[in-house]
């Protein structure tokens, strides 16, 4: 499960340490293409004319993936309970409205139908779970499949991928619909600069619907999940509420550029929050909110930068991990600080449509005073950095990587992963279905 310093096991995970500060790489569109690997590169050439199945079976071969798979499936094995700050689920965070909302809409269940009525029986067997099956929890965001769940969306013809995108724009707002498919987008562009479109493409996905989605219009639950390379959704709506929950989102690079020129990075607007708010901390502030002076700082304890996921706590399989909590609390920020977080908070929670994601926000809101900010790395934007945002109802994060497919061996700013995620047990929408269970609806 360890990696050595600067160590590239199997062309996958890269880890490196330094003594001193890792030297900016900025988010440019020259940037990353300055790290472009030789289209004849063993890496590339070993693997070039796959299918996606025989790129996992290939993957598998690795002794340090196979240590990790191991462990991964003990995690996935685990009764959920979900992420908590000490261990102890704390109870009665999360409430359902009284009545179901006239405005929740019934475009994301019809849409889901409509796909549903699209399939052969084979493909019914294969997209469909129970609500509360285990395969929630399979979900992964690397390159090479985990596990197999739902529908390979490559494989589909293109109607019914294209009545998957029905379903997402249904259930996403505008721009989180747009950030997803940029990012299902950018993993095309990645698979093209690689060489490797039968690896990675903007449809190298899997999809499934759990529950009845012809019952969501009552507020019964329902769901659906899509994962793959730097995209990992599970959307569940109960009750008049939706949760988008586990999410992973990033991108290698985390920017497009083509003949329109270099596109808005992905996360940009949330880069820029959160570099204002931690550029505004005072030297006070800004002792107790950086918890390490950089993404690779020796001071990090054992373990703390892990081969896979590198900084980011709360990734795949991770769903009942103790996360304490660290860094600087909300309350010792000023107004304009506060504001700023909550900014933050905002952005990671955009997927929602707008009346879901007030809901979402007016619980950070009830929980404010018990948030806690952390920041790893330089504060003014000259070096890759991580934070994150830690509540009793959320916590979200942001990580600058290292190279897989592009050739940095030091986390960059053009390779992201972020995370959101609903700590004492409402990943999944767990808590809330068990809030509507209890109401016998």
């Amino acid at each position: 499960m360890s990696a050595t310093p600067d160590e590239d096991i199997d062309g996958f995970f890269t880890t490196s340490r330094t003594t001193g500060r890792e030297e900016a790489v900025e988010l440019t569109d020259e940037s990353y293409r300055t790290f472009l690997l030789d289209p004849d590169d063993p890496k590339l050439t070993e693997v070039r004319g796959m299918t996606y199945e025989e790129f996992a079976q290939n993957r598998y071969q690795a002794p340090f993936l196979r240590d990790l798979l191991v462990h991964w499936d003990g995690l996935y094995r685990e009764p959920f309970v979900g992420i908590t700050s000490d261990g102890a689920v704390r109870e009665g965070l999360y409430a359902l409205p009284g009545t179901v909302p006239s405005d929740t809409g019934s475009e994301p269940s019809e849409a889901a139908v409509r796909f549903l009525g699209m399939l052969t029986p084979g493909e019914l067997d294969a997209v469909r779970h129970d609500i509360d099956a285990p395969q929630w929890r399979a979900w992964s965001n690397p390159e090479f499949m985990v596990y197999r769940v739902g529908l390979r969306m490559e494989v589909l013809t293109d109607d019914k991928t294209s009545a998957i995108h029905d379903i997402l724009r249904a259930s996403l707002s505008s721009d989180g619909y747009a950030q997803v498919s940029g990012a299902m987008e950018l993993n095309g562009h990645l698979g093209e600069l690689a060489g490797l479109p039968t690896v990675m493409n903007r449809h190298s996905y899997w999809f499934s619907v759990f529950g009845d989605p012809s019952t969501g219009a009552r507020g019964e639950p329902w769901g659906w999940q899509l994962f793959g390379h730097h995209v990992a959704l599970n959307f569940v709506s109960v009750g008049g509420r939706h949760v988008i929950a586990p999410v992973f989102l990033g991108g290698e690079p985390a920017l497009m550029d083509d003949e329109a020129g270099v596109h808005e990075p992905l996360f940009g607007t949330r880069e820029r929050l959160a570099l204002e708010l931690a550029g505004s901390l005072t030297a006070t502030q800004r002792a107790r909110a950086v918890v390490f002076e950089s993404v690779l700082d020796p001071a990090m304890p054992e373990g703390r930068l892990h081969p896979a996921d590198e900084r980011h706590v709360a990734g795949a399989f991770r769903d009942n991990r103790v996360i304490p909590y660290e860094g600087i609390p909300a309350d010792e920020l000023d107004d304009a600080q506060r504001d700023l977080l909550r900014r933050v908070v905002a952005d990671f929670l955009h997927l929602l449509v707008e009346g879901q994601r007030e809901l979402a926000l007016a619980e950070y809101d009830a929980h404010a005073d018990e948030t806690w900010f952390s920041w790893y790395g330089a504060t003014d934007g000259s070096q890759p950095f991580y934070f994150r945002v830690h509540s009793p109802v959320l916590i979200a994060e942001f990580d600058d990587h290292a190279g897989v497919w592009l050739s940095n061996k030091l986390p960059a700013r053009f390779h992201v992963h972020t995370t959101l995620r609903h700590p004492n047990g409402n990943d999944y929408a767990k808590a809330l279905i068990a809030r509507w269970r209890e109401r016998g609806e």
